[in-house]
Parts: C-alpha cells; structure tokens; sequence
C-alpha cells in the first residue's frame, strides 16, 4: 500500500461549495467510482460502541464530517451526511452495509474495532467507497486508511504531566491493551520521563471503550495510591476518570487532581463547582484532529480525488496532533518546554517509540 504524510490547512479542508442533495435510495448500492467534483456527493461514517456523543474520538469525527456538510450545503440525512450508531461490535457489519444501501458515496468507519467487517464489506461492494480511520486495510483500492502519529502528541502531554505532578506519580488509562493504545501510553511514559526521569508511571487498560463506571473505579484506586495526573486514552470510559476527579475535588478544594483528556479539547468535561467557586480539573488534552481529517478525505473524494488503497498519517508535522488550546492550568514554562520538545520531535532529533517500556 503507498503510504502519504499529507499537511493541510483550513482553508483548503474548508473549502466552501454548494452541493443539490443526492439521490440514493435504500436499495441502491453506493457508487463512488461515478463521481467528480460536479456530482451529487453523500458520506456517512459508523461509529464504534463509543457512540457519537463519547465526547472523544467518535464526537470529534462527527463533528468533521457535519462541518463538511456544512460548508458544502448538504443536510443531514441520507441525502447528504448522517452517522450510523453501533451498541455493540456485532452492528458494525449491519450498519456499512446501511449506509451502502442507502447509496452513500463514502463511509467512514470510526476505530480500528471496524477493520474486520470493513474489509468484509468493501470486498463485497466493490464500487462503494469506504475509509476506516485508526486501522491499515491494505489491498483494497476501495478502502483509504487514516492514521496518526497519537505517540507523538501523547509524548507532549507526557512533558506537561512530568513537570506538573507534585507527587512525582502519573498515570494511563486505556481503553484496551492494543496496538494503537499503547502508542498514547508508550508516548505518553516517553514525554515524562524525559524531563522527569524519577517519576513513577501507573499504566492500566480498562479493557473497553464504553465503561465509565470501570474507568471511575480505576480513576479512585490511581488517585488513592497517591497518582495526581491521570491521561486517558479510553473514550466514553474516559469520563469515568472526569466523574472520580471532579468528585475528590469537591470534597477537598484544596486537593490538586489532574485528568488530560484525548482526541479533542476536553476542558468542558473538567468544570466543576465547589461551594460557589469554579475550577477545572482538566489539565490539557492530546488533541487528535479526527475530525480536520474527515473533513480533508472527504474534500478529496467529492472533488473525484479518492486516494483509494492508501494511507494517510497526519502528525506533529501536519498540525493533526498536540496539546489543546485551552492552557489555564499549564505555566509558561511548561508550555515553553512543551514547544521545546515538539521541534526536537518535528526535527527527527527525538523519535517517540511505539511501545512503552515495562
């Protein structure tokens, strides 16, 4: 598979265009192969069990794909945009074979959870179009595969979490113990240790994407054994760790916990009320700029140009993934290394790994 590094600006992943509605119906197989930049384009993505509300990975690819809508006149619907809810792993098939009957021109599947049924379905609807982002599905000239560079933002909240925490203890929070996951915690453990090699890194993995309840409980045993910063990388199970931190917060004003959420600026799941007093328990977050990338992919197949069997990698270099813009709870000095350690990393002067180590 040929694999692109692509940079992208706004003003070319936003550029404006008036679409008319398309005209699929619930039998038609979508066929994306017809289409060029003057065509009726629809798109849709399926999300994975976070749902599209996880206020994580899957809210920020709806978020994209409705700007896409948009700036492009179309509507939600299967004339235009829409997104397909899974509850559980066994809709993801149900739900790309909706959306192709519904004649929609691209799908996205959200999460690598997908890539099974994707290849399945894509095999099967050879003239429909699909992406799935977080996962590689090679040989298939139908199937676009979006990645990110999630070690490299990790290791930068990593810096932020290592010269912040009081206690010299931090820890992660993971959806599951996967490939993709273990790229935040490998970056993460990366970013502490390298201004802060004593400190003490907990890494745990919830063993699902849809578990507040696990990751509250995880959150208390952390936060009990003496951590003060918590990343998570875990989706809907991530609000957990907000649920646990805004909770010893409350009972103790003066206590300083931290959570660094994900994928996308986080700062409103950290606002907490104490005796009429605001505070955020949000340090910062890992942005992932799902949604700039659903925007970007689906600027390209509407114009006819579907990168079809590759992979696009969007990283530091490409702006797609950082620290988020809200920095109330981050000093000057911090965000002054943070800035520091990112141009080591977009100079190849510092190479984040993979895998954290034991």
């Amino acid at each position: 598979m040929k694999k692109r590094k692509i940079g992208f600006a706004l003003s070319l992943v936003l550029a404006a265009g008036t679409l008319l509605g398309a005209c699929g119906t619930s039998d038609k197989e979508g066929t994306s192969g017809k289409n060029d930049k003057n065509d009726n384009f629809t798109v849709a993505l399926v999300t994975d069990v976070g749902g599209v509300d996880d206020k994580s990975f899957n809210q920020s690819a709806w978020e994209g794909l409705k700007k896409f809508g948009e700036d492009n006149g179309l509507k939600k619907g299967t004339k235009g945009f829409d997104y397909f809810q899974s509850k559980s792993d066994a809709d993801y098939k149900t739900n790309l074979n909706t959306a192709v009957r519904n004649g929609f021109d691209l799908t996205y599947g959200i999460g690598y959870k997908l890539k099974p049924a994707i290849e399945e379905i894509a095999g099967q609807r050879k003239n429909s179009h699909f992406a799935i982002v977080d996962d590689v599905i090679k040989d298939k000239k139908n199937v676009v595969s979006i990645t990110f560079k999630e070690h490299e933002g990790s290791f930068l909240v990593g810096v932020v979490a290592g010269l912040t925490t009081k206690t010299n203890k931090v820890g992660f929070i993971g959806g599951t113990d996967s490939d993709l996951i273990n790229k935040f915690a490998a970056g993460f453990q990366a970013g502490v240790k390298a201004v802060n090699p004593k400190a003490d890194i907990k890494i745990d993995f919830a063993g699902a994407f849809d578990k507040a309840d696990k990751g509250q409980s995880m959150a208390s045993a952390m936060y009990n054994s003496g951590v003060d910063i918590i990343y998570h990388a875990a989706g809907g199970t991530g609000n957990g760790v907000f649920t646990e931190a805004k909770n010893i917060k409350q009972k103790d004003p003066n206590k300083n916990v931290w959570v660094i959420g994900v994928d996308r600026d986080q700062v409103d799941e950290g606002k907490v009320s104490v005796n009429g007093k605001d505070y955020n328990v949000t340090l910062t977050s890992m942005i992932k700029r799902v949604d700039l990338a659903v925007q970007d992919l689906s600027k390209k197949a509407k114009d006819g140009k579907f990168p079809g069997g590759e992979q696009i990698e969007y990283g530091l270099n490409e702006d797609a993934v950082g620290i988020s813009p809200s920095k109330d709870n981050v000093s000057e000095d911090v965000l002054k290394a943070v800035d520091e350690w990112k141009q080591k990393i977009i100079k190849g002067e510092v190479k984040v790994p993979l895998k954290p180590t034991k």
